[in-house]
């Protein structure tokens, strides 16, 4: 069989699909992956698919530049003639689609999340609504990492309910995220708090600089650090020069990136990721795996994966004076409180977030997709 995956970025693909394209590869099975590429190709060589750039503007609507896009997917979908189209962020869930359904392709999508898109409201949301109504028309599923966000596509109608499914997020691979709680004994100092995102403002950078300027004003011995890109094509991005003077007033350290995020998460006493709105954050998924207690948000998406008191804590959304309450009571929690919290981390991610657990939902999806479309006979899994 061969499986046709499109994302924004072959960084996306490396860091949340490559698990499922592993998983493919290992039976036997042809994958192509399609996104722009961001120098991670070489990486993904590695994982046995074979790997097509295009050419596309993440943010915003051109029309030029998206007909352009979409005639790319139809190029390459004819030459490839899948069996089946998986495709993941907003361009390619609208445009990858259109091209599928255009050639009598099945699609499978992902809305991995609502997008800085969704979280304010302008003419090109109005935009991306008509276009994903259009997109999702003819697709055979729609799968979402929580039901908030599900929610809002059927009340909007921009799907039918019964094309669409729920998944735990992108999943996560326990053995690789191996449980490392922080050692009690292990005085270090000061106490470090980690944002791993991309610098947005709607991931709630701003509001944990100002906790972090709130903790440091209180005389507390911690130590706020960012991780993510910047510059990123985004509505929503922080300037460099913005991080470069909170770096200047010695409010936070900005760390820059990592193609390793494990050891970022080993050297952080606890987690925060105070964002708007999410799917379901991988960044928690991978915290709460290696046995990082969590401060997040109470939004969709961060509440699926912490529960307030029992593997972290929630403050509320662009709160900068909660926010920093909640770090402090971590700060403040004894070693023993926070291992707890830890090992339920750890517990629920077992429970719920297994990433096998998404790629069995995969493979299920394909076959009975494929399958009913009677392209070839038997199982495929």
């Amino acid at each position: 069989m061969k499986v046709f995956i499109a994302l924004n970025s072959a960084w996306n693909l490396l860091n949340f699909r490559s698990g499922l394209i592993g998983a493919f590869v290992a039976e036997g099975h042809d994958v192509v992956a399609v996104a722009p590429d961001d120098g991670y190709r070489s990486q993904l060589d590695v994982l046995g698919c074979r790997f097509h750039p295009v050419s596309m503007q993440t943010q915003g609507v051109n029309p030029v530049q998206d007909l352009n896009l979409l005639l790319q997917y139809v190029g390459i979908i004819r030459r490839e003639k899948p069996d089946v189209v998986l495709a993941y962020t907003v361009k390619p869930n609208v445009y990858c689609s259109l091209a599928a359904h255009l050639l009598n392709i099945p699609v499978i999508n992902n809305v991995s999340g609502l997008g800085a898109v969704f979280i304010g409201e302008s003419w090109v949301t109005s935009v991306v609504k008509r276009l994903y109504r259009v997109a999702f028309s003819r697709s055979k599923v729609v799968f979402f990492q929580n039901d908030d966000d599900r929610r809002f596509f059927v009340d909007e109608r921009l799907v039918n309910r019964s094309q669409t499914a729920l998944l735990p997020g992108s999943g996560i691979d326990l053995s690789r995220f191996a449980f490392s709680p922080v050692d009690g004994l292990r005085k270090t100092a000061p106490f470090r708090f980690l944002l791993v995102a991309r610098m947005l403002y709607d991931k709630g950078v701003r509001e944990y600089v100002e906790a972090a300027r709130r903790l440091k004003n209180d005389g507390l011995d911690v130590e706020c650090c960012l991780l993510g890109f910047v510059d990123v094509e985004n509505p929503a991005a922080i300037p460099r020069e913005e991080i470069e003077r909170w770096e200047g007033e010695g409010v936070v350290r900005y760390i820059g990136v990592s193609d390793d995020v494990r050891r970022e998460i080993r050297d952080a006493d606890c987690i925060v990721l105070p964002s708007y709105r999410e799917g379901t954050p991988k960044t928690l998924l991978e915290a709460a795996a290696m046995g990082r207690p969590i401060v997040t948000t109470d939004v969709p998406g961060c509440r699926e994966v912490v529960e307030n008191g029992y593997n972290g804590l929630l403050c509320r959304v662009k709160d900068a004076e909660d926010l920093a309450e909640k770090m402090r009571c971590m700060f403040l929690m004894s070693d023993e409180e926070r291992r707890q919290l830890a090992e339920n981390g750890r517990k629920k991610t077992e429970r719920q977030f297994d990433e096998r657990f998404v790629i069995e939902r995969y493979k299920k999806a394909i076959a009975d997709v494929v399958g009913g479309e009677g392209k070839r006979k038997g199982s495929w899994f």
